[in-house]
């Protein structure tokens, strides 16, 4: 379920607990107190390994867990100092861009050198919104997350330590369709509407229309000059869901095949945990499911309701540093009271 890094021998730490949430966008820390309580949070960048190197992007993981030490009001050591001591017991990081199991092991010894905690345990950052989204059963965590917000990705987990994972590579390993996908596919049908190769859908003005554009060919340009950079081409994912909801066929079927991936991921895992037969979790997360949107939301349920009938569907909208503050918790044995008053900070 992760990768944990020791330090041996363990010297004395500020907090219990240092919780990081790290996405392609931004990253979000807590050093969080072994009553629950949280000491100080941070801020930082986006974590992108594959773009500039374990190292920098570590170094960015190290100015959010500075702001949360400040915060704290604990002493940062001088530029190119060693850390006189860890800064928690355990380091619990659910990080971006670890989808293997290799990679986790990769960052979860980059970060295990930075001294930040006795103990480091990395995984996807998908673990993170299903923590978030599961109680404090007795026997620990069980249930399955489907994560759509600029990909996609599910992971299912047990009390026992057993999990459900995809690699969550994009194309390569099968996957379909989250914001990055549900964006290109709209292109690519409206496209192919205007220049006579498809047949007609309104996405075809409502896409460039949504820039001040007035053809799918001027969209094309300014995507492929970067005048519309690659971060706001996420920006058409509403526009999809809304001329779907007008009744358009082509962007209703591109909903409903979205609909499709992520109840196969949901009960392909539900299944490989054995918990496809009796009643469990299924949470949904990320910004296109946090949305709400009825069209996707709705499908989901009727088809899940059909291919998994006991799963218990909800979606997550608490932050997925709580996620991994709860995953820390967990790895430490801590008290109840500590996951209640962990939650409760966070709302």
């Amino acid at each position: 379920m992760g990768v944990s890094r020791p330090v041996t021998p363990p010297p004395p730490a500020a907090a219990a607990v240092l919780a990081v949430d790290a996405g392609n966008s931004k990253t979000d820390v807590a050093l969080i107190a072994a009553d629950g309580r949280v000491l100080g949070a941070g801020r930082a960048g986006g974590f992108q390994p594959p773009r500039v190197g374990v190292e920098a992007a570590v170094d960015v993981l190290g100015q959010a867990v500075a702001e949360a030490a400040a915060a704290a009001g604990l002493p940062r050591p001088a530029p190119g100092a060693a850390y006189a001591l860890p800064y928690a017991v355990q380091v619990s990081a659910c990080l971006a861009n670890a989808d293997l199991p290799v990679e986790e092991e990769l960052l979860a010894r980059a970060i295990g050198a930075r001294g930040w905690g006795a103990a480091t345990e990395v995984r996807n950052d998908t673990f993170a919104i299903l923590r978030a989204g599961l109680g404090e059963a007795a026997g620990g965590p069980r249930g399955v997350a489907v994560v759509c917000g600029a990909g996609i990705n599910c992971v299912g987990m047990l009390p026992d330590g057993r999990t459900a994972r995809f690699p969550a590579l994009g194309q390569i390993s099968g996957d379909w369709g989250g914001g990055g996908g549900l964006a290109a596919e709209a292109m690519w049908w409206a496209a192919r509407a205007e220049d006579g190769r498809g047949g007609p859908t309104e996405l075809a003005a409502a896409l460039p229309g949504h820039f001040g554009l007035g053809s799918m060919y001027e969209l094309i340009e300014a995507v492929h000059l970067g005048s519309v950079g690659p971060g706001r081409v996420h920006e058409l994912v509403p526009v999809l869901f809304a001329v779907a909801a007008a009744g358009d066929p082509v962007a209703a079927a591109l909903i409903e095949r979205q609909a499709e991936e992520v109840v196969a991921l949901a009960s392909v895992a539900l299944e490989r945990l054995g918990l496809l037969g009796e009643e469990a979790p299924v949470l949904l997360g990320g910004s296109v499911l946090a949305a709400r949107h009825p069209g996707l939301n709705g499908r989901v349920e009727a088809l899940l309701a059909e291919r998994a009938p006991h799963a218990r569907v909800s979606v997550v909208t608490a932050p997925p540093v709580l996620g991994a503050g709860l995953l820390g918790l967990d790895a430490l044995g801590s008290r109840p009271e500590a996951y209640g008053k962990l939650r409760a900070h966070f709302g």
